[in-house]
């Protein structure tokens, strides 16, 4: 499959084609699911894992996944993949549905999952390379480039001709990604890639995955509980609770859709008769006592309380809340706007901490050590 973009054709010009010359079809979506549901089990005990889901990841984007434990993203995942066969709906890959024809549609398509042998420990880091290469259907040798760039951007050139059960738990993690990239598969799946990484290494692999897609037209669907990995690296995220997506926008768009518009306001003249006003009248989130320094017309005062407040407003309620400080006789020293966290976000949605647990997630496959289906 071509990566690049279309040449000229026939010295054509753009000016020379007709008004009602039709336009060539775009290129599909590296993933499209629809209407995608599996249940696990029968009866009473059955559940219904993902629930009819739906979901496109365009070419040469970054998708972040998210959900508590047992949301159904790792289902879905192994449904995308086809280790696991859905009961309903349907998954193409670059435009081929996988019903069709599962070798042909996953040539190009790769994952790292957690709790998966991602590597084979006795090789080396080279070899890893070299092997997955082989049974993506790729020369090594043509590849040989390639794998020198993986080995130099992730850091693991010195350990190349190390095996790998010498490595420690970040530089395996490492290894994993780099293996999975070794054969230049165009679409990847990667369930917790910064696991078991030290801050650097992780700020390593997430500017490189960051790269692949700019620069290569990767196409990542990433799946972390790091919100920080997810809003550093993801172009947009998808959040599932309870089999079914219930948010699907880009980090800014997900953050400024929340109801938390939230102000901090600062003040040595805040005590415990004026945050009793402000609940009266206002939703107050939390309250923070601090016995440090406080500054005030050029005076520093050390010792004084200083007392933060933040308190959900808004538009005129913002101007509402300004108005009862006032008349409180507050001296604002500090106010600002407390922006919202993804996680905020996530937890609005779902209820839960990511990693929390929404109902244990089951199934079995018959996937290899890689996470490919037999």
């Amino acid at each position: 499959m071509s990566r690049g973009a279309a040449s000229e054709r026939d010295g054509s010009r753009a000016d020379d084609v007709r008004p009602d010359a039709e336009s060539p079809d775009p290129a599909p979506p590296a993933l499209a699911i629809e209407g995608v549901s599996k249940r696990f089990g029968s009866g009473e005990g059955a559940v219904l894992a993902v629930d009819d889901v739906s979901l496109t990841v365009e070419r040469g984007s970054i998708v972040g996944l998210l959900g508590p434990n047992g949301a159904g993203k790792t289902t879905l995942i192994k449904c995308a993949l086809g280790i696991v066969l859905p009961d309903s709906g349907s998954v193409r890959v670059f435009g081929a549905d996988v019903a069709d024809g599962r070798r042909a549609a996953y040539a190009n398509v790769d994952a790292m999952l957690e709790g998966a042998r991602n590597d084979y420990w006795r090789l080396t880091v080279r070899e890893n390379l070299r092997y997955f290469a082989t049974i993506a259907g790729v020369d090594p040798d043509s590849v040989r480039a390639r794998h020198d760039r993986l080995l130099d951007r992730l850091e693991l050139t010195e350990k190349a001709d190390t095996p790998v059960r010498e490595l420690s738990r970040g530089m395996k993690q490492k290894v994993s990604l780099a293996s999975v990239l070794a054969g230049g598969a165009e679409l990847v799946f990667l369930d917790e890639p910064t696991l078991g990484l030290d801050v650097e290494s992780s700020r390593t692999l997430r500017r490189e995955l960051r790269r692949l897609a700019r620069e290569e037209g990767l196409t990542i669907v990433l799946s972390s509980h790091d919100m920080d990995v997810v809003e550093d690296v993801c172009d947009r995220v998808v959040m599932m609770a309870g089999g079914r997506i219930v948010a699907d926008d880009t980090v800014a768009a997900l953050r400024s859709g929340t109801e938390r518009d939230v102000v901090r306001v600062v003040s040595a003249d805040i005590d415990d008769a004026v945050v009793a006003t402000l609940r009266e009248r206002f939703d107050v989130r939390a309250v923070e006592t601090d016995f440090g320094a406080v500054e005030r017309d050029g005076d520093r005062r050390d010792g004084h309380r200083s007392t933060a407040v933040e308190v959900a407003a808004a538009g005129d309620a913002l101007y509402d809340l300004t108005d009862a400080l006032r008349q409180a006789g507050v001296t604002v020293e500090r106010i600002e706007t407390v922006r919202p966290e993804l996680e905020d976000v996530f937890v609005d949605l779902t209820g839960l901490k990511p990693g929390g647990s929404e109902a244990d997630e089951v199934g079995s496959d018959g996937a290899d050590s890689r996470g490919r289906s037999s």
